[in-house]
């Protein structure tokens, strides 16, 4: 039986980004914490390397901000970097005060300075981290501090279906409407204020280094409710994902080369050094590039990292999590390299906000890797990532707080209605779609596209979307199903940025514009503009 919830802020989303403002914003109203999984899952948990912020005197906010700029290939907004970098050892000291176990260089020495590791496209050593589990350090400090808190109200395995439109107000929203996955029925959730946490949408791609939760929700409900979109054709791959048939979607993260980790071929040889002059330090988007072209160079399945030169006590202190899990597949990085392919690891581009986290819509806010604010630019540098997720979510808090008392759509959220669909008796359509839609995506828009590629894409995914549409029209809602209808949504906005791209630049490489152009800016969709579902 379906039910109404109420509250005063909904948050989508579990992970940094949306515990961060559960947590800021607490003490003021009552929150509910949608989780599509259990809230310990999620990308935040799966990030290994660390957190970027100024701890070492000898490193400066404005060499973060240059470092950042760089990396983002002339396409971050420049006020979004400074504000972000300005205010990342504010938020690290809030984590820390909520118990965040960051390395330090004495282990035994509560005092002790931090240990700061570095990573492709830093000029310092400034990234924060908890050995090489930071994300997952991050996760289990914030949900403690969640699980603690009155106010705060978590609902697990819940799938947001869509933002409830104001019938009165074209720009505002009423709520969302949600599966509840443990008894199959669709709820709603009445709240002021809606908050999207989703993450990004990394498994448009048949290969990933993000869990399957990462399936471009919030992009796409903020897409269809009228939200403004951007530079959605900057997609990550990161450089090093293990390549084993047993390892799933595991990530080495880039402080083995931030340590003296070397990329190397098959035989021993290394490459780097022939695509930039940072070599293993250079940002994500030219590493990828160049093990994707020396994989098809040589014919090969995989190009290696070689961290086995360094003392094997080194290599297991710092990296226990990747040691154990190597060891497992037979692998010792101590004595041998590890094989490593790209996967899809992040979205560069998302739903339009500004500093304060809001969007087109006047309740609807987005924090985190859903969100574009400009931080990144045309490729994301290594450990921004969860810097971003905090410092936003307290910004957001700080326009949330202070909007709580203003007057919302005395409007009815009218129940679920289910009357015209039945139980679906053809999942098969699912599963086929599903995968065809992302080996198209990883085929035609992947590390190298171009335009013939791109269009062979559009023309798929359109066709699919029809089809998909037609489905959930007639059948009731699951989570495969909610999960493909977003994918499909996100991956003809992606195809759609990549199209308007007539350029190469960060993470898009298009083989019929090899080149940058002089000036370039942020590719945006907006329905207001002319583009349609």
């Amino acid at each position: 039986m379906s039910v109404q919830h109420n509250c005063d802020v909904l948050i989508i989303g579990s992970g940094a980004a949306g515990l961060s403002l559960a947590l800021s914003i607490a003490d003021h109203c009552q929150v509910i914490v949608l989780s599509k999984s259990d809230m310990r899952e999620g990308s935040t948990r799966y990030a290994q390397g660390g957190i970027a912020a100024v701890f070492d005197e000898k490193d400066t906010v404005d060499s973060h901000v240059q470092d950042t700029l760089i990396a983002g290939a002339g396409l971050c907004e420049e006020a979004a970097v400074r504000f972000t970098a300005e205010n990342a050892k504010d938020a690290m000291e809030w984590l820390i005060q909520l118990g965040m176990p960051f390395d330090r260089r004495d282990e035994h020495g509560k005092d002790a300075e931090y240990h700061l590791t570095q990573e492709g496209g830093h000029s310092h050593r400034r990234i924060l981290h908890s050995a090489d589990a930071t994300g997952e350090a991050v996760q289990v400090t914030l949900v403690d501090a969640v699980l603690q808190h009155p106010n705060i109200h978590v609902f697990e395995k819940y799938n947001a279906i869509d933002l409830i439109r104001s019938n009165n107000d074209e720009k505002a929203v009423l709520g969302a409407y949600i599966l509840n996955r443990k008894n199959n029925a669709v709820d709603a959730i009445k709240s002021k204020i809606v908050v999207l946490a989703t993450g990004g949408a990394s498994k448009v791609y048949q290969y990933t280094s993000n869990p399957d939760v990462a399936s471009g929700d919030g992009i796409a409900m903020a897409w269809r409710a009228g939200c403004s979109v951007a530079n959605m054709e900057f997609n990550q791959f990161h450089p090093t994902c293990l390549y084993h048939p047993d390892a799933g979607n595991f990530l080495i993260t880039e402080a083995l080369r931030g340590e003296g980790a070397k990329l190397i071929h098959p035989d021993g040889t290394p490459f780097m050094h022939k695509f930039d002059e940072r070599g293993d330090l250079a940002p994500r988007d030219i590493v990828a590039r160049a093990i994707d072209y020396e994989m098809k160079r040589l014919g090969a399945d995989c190009m290696f990292l070689d961290i086995s030169h360094k003392p094997a006590d080194f290599i297991v202190k710092h990296f226990p999590n990747i040691y154990r899990k190597c060891r497992s597949l037979g692998i010792d990085i101590t004595q041998q390299p590890i094989p490593i392919v790209p996967a899809a690891h992040y979205s560069c581009g998302g739903v339009v906000t500004d500093q304060f986290a809001r969007t087109d819509l006047h309740n609807v806010y987005a924090i985190g890797e859903v969100a574009y604010t400009g931080l990144h630019g045309a490729n994301r540098m290594a450990s921004n990532s969860l810097l971003e997720c905090v410092v936003y979510a307290r910004s957001a808090a700080i326009d949330i707080i202070g909007r709580l008392d203003s007057p919302v759509p005395d409007e009815v959220i009218y129940p679920w209605d289910e009357s015209q669909v039945i139980d679906s008796d053809e999942e098969v359509i699912i599963q086929h779609n599903w995968h065809e839609l992302r080996l198209c995506m990883w085929d035609y828009v992947g590390i190298v596209r171009t335009d013939k590629r791109l269009e062979r894409a559009l023309r798929r995914i359109e066709l699919l979307q029809l089809e998909i549409h037609d489905y959930y029209a007639n059948f009731r809602v699951s989570n495969n199903l909610l999960e493909l209808r977003n994918l499909v949504t996100v991956a003809r906005l992606i195809v759609l940025c990549a199209m308007q791209r007539k350029e190469s630049r960060g993470l898009h490489y298009n083989l019929d514009y090899p080149d940058m152009l002089p000036e370039s800016g942020p590719t945006i969709l907006s329905k207001e503009l002319g583009w349609v579902e």
